[in-house]
Parts: structure tokens; sequence; C-alpha cells
């Protein structure tokens, strides 16, 4: 008897080490694979053979997520990775099934006007998060919620990058006020709505990211377009939402702002700010969970920084995972200039492996946490 527990237990911890690629976090794991899963890059195409090069990235490069978009800016087009939702769920599966390691497929489904499923396609309507806010009615949310999460559980898409946890400072806002992407002005109003859209998007097994820390809401201008100064317009209160919920156990994703905010860094912007990101989300705030970027073309970084000091920058910070939405500038070799990046920068001892493995660890956590297909 005790012959065949030894056996058993030695079995399970062979199988634990060797047998599971796609999960847990093993110390040989190559550095390849480890630094394939800090990117997530967007792609064009409705179709793995209209894609080779993000199967290529998944294989090669053991990019560790994707990112879905409808609309495609470098051709002004509504033909990117979206089309109907058979097409979609089968997309879905077929990029999954080009990975070793469970992919994030990723999407931004706010609603309203930040919407990537269009019910022209076939998909089901949205509401806005102002319109959801102005409600304050937790059946309503409940509903729209649990829509959002059962489409994009129908779809095979494991992560939703949302809710907006921007509080609706400045209704001017070009990128949030004006899209209805914030639920409100009041923190308790949206603290709430994004507490009960969390919840049931993880119940539903889809991964939440809150955004955009340390807060976009009293913006003047849009990081997209370029260099986003919020200093004189931001306050404390902007950082209430993820205090209540990482304070409430929540350990799922965070994404990060591209403003700058001399309060908070006098030198840096939000996503490569070690201040922000190390002192005050993990530090003062306590997170413990994903830190994922916003996505490094838009202009407000990619204007002002050079690729390699955006990179090292970012992850200096304690960004886990660095996105190219490919979508701002269409650039199909991105994966392999980042992983090249931070391989030199590995070599050059300017960054760790072992800052490497802490990301490593925490997105195969949530990946095995989540049990994603």
């Amino acid at each position: 008897m005790k012959k065949q527990l030894f056996l058993s237990a030695a079995l399970l911890l062979f199988l634990c080490l060797f047998a599971m690629p796609c999960y847990g976090v093993v110390q040989s794991d190559s550095l390849a694979i480890k630094i394939g899963q800090m990117l997530m890059i967007g792609f064009g195409g409705c179709t793995v053979e209209d894609s080779p090069e993000i199967v290529a990235d998944i294989k090669e490069r053991h990019i560790g997520g994707v990112v879905l978009f409808e609309y495609d800016l470098p051709s002004r087009t509504h033909n990117r990775n979206i089309s109907t939702p058979r097409q979609v769920a089968r997309l879905s599966q077929d990029l999954q099934k080009q990975s070793k390691v469970p992919l994030f497929i990723a999407i931004d489904q706010e609603g309203g006007k930040v919407n990537r499923l269009q019910s022209f396609r076939g998909f089901p309507a949205s509401v806005s998060a102002q319109h959801l806010g102005q409600l304050n009615n937790p059946d309503s949310t409940t509903a729209a919620a649990v829509q959002t999460a059962r489409t994009l559980k129908e779809l095979h898409i494991g992560m939703n990058l949302a809710p907006v946890a921007d509080l609706n400072s400045n209704p001017q806002n070009p990128v949030i006020g004006m899209l209805e992407r914030s639920f409100s002005a009041n923190p308790a109003v949206v603290t709430s709505n994004i507490r009960l859209i969390s919840g049931i998007y993880r119940d539903a097994g889809i991964i939440p990211a809150l955004k955009h820390f340390p807060g976009h809401g009293s913006s003047t201008t849009d990081t997209h377009l370029d260099f986003t100064d919020v200093t004189a317009t931001w306050s404390e209160n902007e950082l209430e939402p993820y205090r209540a919920l990482i304070a409430s156990g929540y350990r799922d994703v965070i994404m990060t702002a591209h403003v700058f905010n001399a309060l908070l860094d006098p030198i840096y912007p939000a996503t490569l700010s070690k201040a922000t990101l190390q002192g005050l989300l993990r530090g003062k705030l306590g997170f413990r969970g994903v830190i994922i970027s916003d996505d490094m073309q838009m202009k407000a970084i990619a204007d002002h920084y050079g690729l390699e000091a955006a990179i090292q920058k970012a992850i200096e910070a304690g960004v886990d995972i660095l996105v190219f939405g490919n979508n701002a500038a269409y650039d199909p070799a991105i994966a392999l200039k980042a992983t090249e990046i931070i391989k030199s920068l590995l070599a050059r001892k300017i960054i760790t492996p072992e800052r490497i493995d802490q990301s490593y660890r925490r997105i195969m956590e949530l990946k095995q946490r989540y049990h994603l297909d």
C-alpha cells in the first residue's frame, strides 16, 4: 500500500513538472516561453489562414495572448477580426489550437460606443457604462453583464478589457466622457457597478480587466493621439474604485493608462512609472494580480519613447503583459521585435530573470485559475 502511494505521488509530481505544458510555473520552462507570455498582440484577418503572422507569433514566439478588433484603423474599414458570431467562435478556437499554452483571447467589449460585437453582425445589442450608471440599478447592470459574459463565453473569448473604472470627472473628455465609457463621476456608483460586473464575469469564467489606472476620466486629451497630462485635473478619489475592489480581494487584471501625472511621477506616464505601478498600485493599494498595459503603440507612448525604452521602462515599472494592438499602426514583426528587445535587456543585465519570472508566475496563475480553453 505504501509503495502504491509512493508511486502515485511520484507520478503526480512528474505530471505537474513535465506533462502539463498548459499550466503551472516550472523553473525549467524556457526563457522564450516566459518572454512570450508577456506579450498580447493584435492582428489582421478573420481566420488563421488569413493571419500567418499571428500563427507564427503563437507557435514560434509563444505569445501569451491576442486581442480582437472589429474596426481596422490603418485601412479605415470594418474588416479586422470580427464578421459573424460563428466566425469569431471558430477563429478563437483555431487560435487556441495553435498554442501549447492556453491563450488570453481578449476584446474591448464595454458596450455602447466601445463595442466590438456590433448588433448588425448578429451580436446582441449593448448599452453604455454611462447608461447603466445613470440607472444605477443592480438588476439592469446584472442583465447587461450576464449578456456580455454569455456572449463572450459562446465566442471562446476569455478576457474582456472592461469594465472601465474611470470617474466621469470631465464629461467633455474626448476618450472617456464623450464616449459614455464611465459609469459616473461618483466613486461609489462606479465602484458598485464594476464590482457587480467583475463578479459576474468571474463567475462565468471571463477574466475582467479594470481600466485605466490610475485614472483617465479627468483628461482633456486622448492618449491614442498624443501626450496626455492630467496633473492639473486628476484627484485622488479616482483611486477609490481600485482601492475598494482590491481591498475586497480583487486579483484579476488591471490595465494601465498612458497618462502623465506629475503628482505621482514627475518623469514618466503611468504605464512606464515604477512609482505609480510598484509604489502605488502594488505597494499602497496591495494589488497582487496581473498588470496589463494599454496599447503600447498609442501615440502617448510611441511618439515620445523608442520601442526599446518603452518596453524597458514598462517592465521595470511592473507591467506583466505588454499589449501591441497593431491597430494604431500595423507592424507584423512587432512580437519578434519585442521578444528580441527583452532578450537583449536580459543579456545586458538591465532586466533580471527574476523580474521576468515574477510576471510569468502571475500570468500562469491567472490562466490556471480560469481554466482557459
